[in-house]
């Protein structure tokens, strides 16, 4: 072996263009592999960091009309009481977060809101003191905190003496309970975490019909999820009964917390998976290719290996040492290319998945990269072994090598080609589509001007603002003080900024109307806003009246301003909008804007602008507690951003300033898994296309070389060089013709994988997919350049003169 393993290593050395070759294919299947396993392993694989979390199940309900709707709390209540399936069913709200005081200024930190048995869920024992007791989310019993590790290690400095300090969230005091160990985390996405037991208006713990909790539940020893689900339904059936107006029509589904916490990223990580096993197919065939190439090189040397001695099974041992060689050296480049790709992409990684924090280049992952390296090479490296040890000593002798020019071996090598730009072209459209559905969605037509607008998060601190408006006593003077920085061109506040794909929404019964069937959708979307978001968004007013802080008051009547998608959706083309009204409340319409999109997967919906200005200020305290700022501005952002804090510390230092976002930004921020995927897939083609360039190559300089003397006999019998030119394009182009065609067939076999990540529509995708053709064919062409014009110069009597 050692004797095997210095050969190897000698010819390696004499061999660079081929040693090179060789490695960078190997470097980039398995680097790319070991990348997406790494995605796989930590999302898919990696058990959860709870207890026994096959148990642990997330109820999730849907409304009559069939979309999702959480629980209120007097429902959760009900369930709660009534079902006999859970050991312990437990609410939240993580959607909030929260100021810390900490010694340098306010920290944003995430808040996730839980009944008392929310840990009890999970299983999980704290490192440090306790969790909840039960009856500590009732009022008057909300002052405790939990922390995670990580806000324990970088706000408190992993001091063990954390439990029973007295902190400052939101300007309140709050008892430090507990820590949470390392790795625990509840939603898993949520890495700098507080928990508090739930804390909510009068309001929100009585009324059924706000739907606002999450549910989480751990099932009791022996339950199975059918018969919880059938327990659930049986509850749900008495609520309805007892409630008929808020109960009625609803269903419910149970999700496993694994399920629920990949959610709607399984089905863009299993064509993921597809993809990196086809760029390791590729990279496998190109190195057959290389190494069956490199094998007709040597049959003069195997030959007389074997006349002078050497057995069948020493040869091919020594032969799939090389290939062992090339796998050790060729994994450890590649593992340096996965962590490289990891790094680039970490930011990405963590905003689009929910486990994305946790990917990184592990043991399990490494040893199947070193696994797929080995059997890769050993596989490829097998065919040529077997087949040159398998040629007969005297034939090859007397052939003086020209064994490997037979058809048969021309169209296994060909055959390899095709394979390789098979699979290229349907990463290629699979990439190409992506590219265009992100680029559609990123230049489509939001409703408003996205240049020059900047937005900034604002969570006020509940305690500093418990007892005073936060309209007079915040955010009008930060409005005056934005409004008057040069360069300054208006500024506004909206409580939920369009694009961000979620938001508030009610039913809705228009006054003076018939009642709608109760299979109806009626919702439309809730925003508090004041008049300066219109004018900074370029929201243009097409009806009616704006809103005006000086008539509409907590005093008048409550009016709002809607947008076109609204009045297109509940009133008839020849009815007037303006005066009509709406619910119980009676609010006026005053007036209709242009519709703006709030999902960026959708057309803009129903939309109700509530003025900030009505609002009693006993519920502003808590409806304007988090508003986000939006300013249109000449200057550069983070010129602006500078005089921006300055406002913000002028006004309240207590309130944390969070980094302004571009609305450029903002859109990139939701399509973060558009961006993920387009990235890799696009990476995946790139390398694809790259590896079957260099197959190709590497094909075409084999095959000129051992065609020498056929061309040369050729040019001496009065063949042009544009002659020569054209046989082997010929060639070529038979080739890449099979490849695409191939591809395109694969492509068309797999759309409904494919639709996981980008739907395929035949008509409007057939200019892009007519590109990436031509692209792959001119990639083909271009490859096989230097090694036909290498032919195209062969001088006949050299050629001749060589045999």
């Amino acid at each position: 072996m050692l004797q095997d393993l210095n050969y190897a290593l000698r010819q390696l050395r004499r061999s660079p263009g081929f040693t090179l070759t060789a490695l960078l294919t190997l470097a980039l299947g398995t680097g790319v592999t070991a990348a997406v396993f790494s995605v796989i392993y930590a999302v898919m694989i990696q058990p959860l960091p709870y207890d026994h979390p096959e148990r642990i199940i997330v109820p999730q309900t849907y409304s009559p009309q069939g979309y999702e709707q959480t629980a209120s709390y007097p429902e959760y209540l009900d369930w709660r009481k009534q079902s006999h399936s859970f050991s312990a069913l437990a609410a939240f709200r993580p959607y909030r977060r929260i100021n810390l005081d900490g010694p340098s200024g306010p920290v944003s930190l995430s808040l996730t809101q839980g009944s008392d048995n929310l840990f009890d869920v999970f299983g999980v024992a704290p490192i440090l003191g306790r969790t909840f007791l039960s009856g500590e989310d009732q009022p008057g019993k909300n002052d405790i905190v939990v922390l995670s590790y990580e806000v324990w290690q970088q706000n408190f400095g992993g001091a063990s003496d954390v439990v029973g300090r007295v902190v400052r969230l939101d300007g309140l005091p709050y008892t430090v309970v507990g820590v949470m160990p390392a790795g625990f985390r509840y939603p898993i996405s949520q890495r700098d975490a507080v928990y508090t037991p739930l804390h909510m208006i009068d309001l929100l713990r009585t009324s059924r019909g706000d739907h606002w909790l999450a549910t989480v539940g751990r099932l009791k020893p022996g339950v199975s999820v059918a018969k919880a689900k059938a327990d659930m339904d049986s509850v749900l059936a008495n609520v309805e009964r007892a409630f008929p107006d808020q109960g009625k029509g609803r269903r419910m589904e149970m999700r496993s917390i694994a399920e629920a916490t990949i959610g709607s990223t399984r089905g863009p990580l299993q064509i993921l998976l597809f993809a990196v096993l086809a760029v390791l197919a590729i990279a496998s065939v190109n190195l057959a290719g290389l190494l069956l190439a490199r094998g007709v090189k040597r049959e003069r040397e195997v030959a007389l290996r074997a006349a002078i001695g050497a057995s069948r099974s020493r040869l091919v041992r020594q032969m799939l040492t090389e290939s062992l060689l090339l796998a050790l050296i060729g994994v450890s480049v590649g593992a340096a290319l996965a962590v490289g790709l990891l790094r680039a992409v970490r930011v990405l990684l963590i905003a689009a998945l929910s486990r994305g924090a946790d990917i990184h280049l592990n043991l399990p992952v490494m040893l199947a990269t070193v696994g797929i390296a080995v059997l890769t090479s050993f596989l490829a490296g097998s065919i040529p072994a077997l087949r040159l040890a398998a040629i007969a000593p005297g034939l090859s002798l007397k052939t003086g090598g020209s064994v490997g020019a037979g058809r048969g071996q021309h169209r296994l090598r060909a055959s390899f080609i095709v394979i390789q730009v098979a699979l290229a072209m349907i990463l290629m459209v699979t990439a190409g589509l992506l590219l265009r559905l992100l680029s559609g969605l990123s230049n489509g037509d939001l409703g408003f001007e996205t240049r020059g607008i900047l937005a900034i998060d604002i969570n006020l601190p509940q305690g500093t603002y418990k007892d005073r408006d936060p309209r007079t006593a915040f955010y009008d003077p930060l409005l005056e003080k934005v409004r008057a920085i040069p360069g300054v061109q208006s500024a506004g506040m909206i409580q939920l900024l369009p694009i961000e794909s979620y938001g508030w929404n009610s039913d809705i019964t228009i006054k003076g109307q018939p009642p709608p069937p109760a299979s109806e959708e009626r919702l439309a979307e809730d925003r508090y806003v004041d008049p300066g978001y219109f004018q900074t968004m370029g929201i243009k007013l097409l009806r009616g009246r704006m809103i005006d802080p000086k008539i509409d008051t907590p005093k008048s009547q409550q009016v709002a301003v809607v947008n076109e998608a609204f009045v297109k959706k509940f009133f008839s083309p020849a009815e007037d909008p303006i005066g009509k009204q709406f619910n119980d409340e009676g609010t006026t319409i005053i007036g209709v804007v242009s519709s703006v999109r709030q999902d960026i997967y959708q057309p803009a919906m129903a939309e109700i602008e509530y003025p900030a200005s009505e609002i009693p200020e006993a519920d502003a305290r808590n409806l304007l507690a988090s508003m986000h700022l939006v300013v249109r501005s000449s200057l550069p952002a983070e010129t602006l951003a500078s005089s921006l804090r300055g406002a913000f510390h002028d006004v309240d230092p207590s309130v944390p300033f969070l980094q302004p976002e571009t609305m450029h930004e903002v859109i990139a921020d939701v399509l973060t898994m558009e961006r993920l995927e387009n990235w890799l897939f696009g990476s995946f083609a790139a390398f694809a296309l790259l590896l079957a360039a260099v197959g190709i190559y590497g094909l075409i300089a084999h095959e000129v070389e051992l065609s020498t003397r056929d061309i040369g006999v050729r040019m001496a019998l009065g063949a042009s060089r544009m002659r020569v030119l054209t046989m082997i394009y010929k060639q070529v182009g038979w080739m890449l013709a099979g490849g695409i065609v191939a591809g395109l067939a694969g492509t068309l076999a797999a759309r409904k994988l494919i639709a996981a990540v980008v739907a395929m529509h035949a008509g409007s995708d057939a200019p892009i997919i007519a590109w990436l053709v031509a692209g792959v064919f001119a990639a083909g062409i271009l490859a096989a350049w230097f090694p036909a014009r290498r032919a195209a110069g062969v001088e006949p009597m050299t050629a001749l003169r060589s045999e």
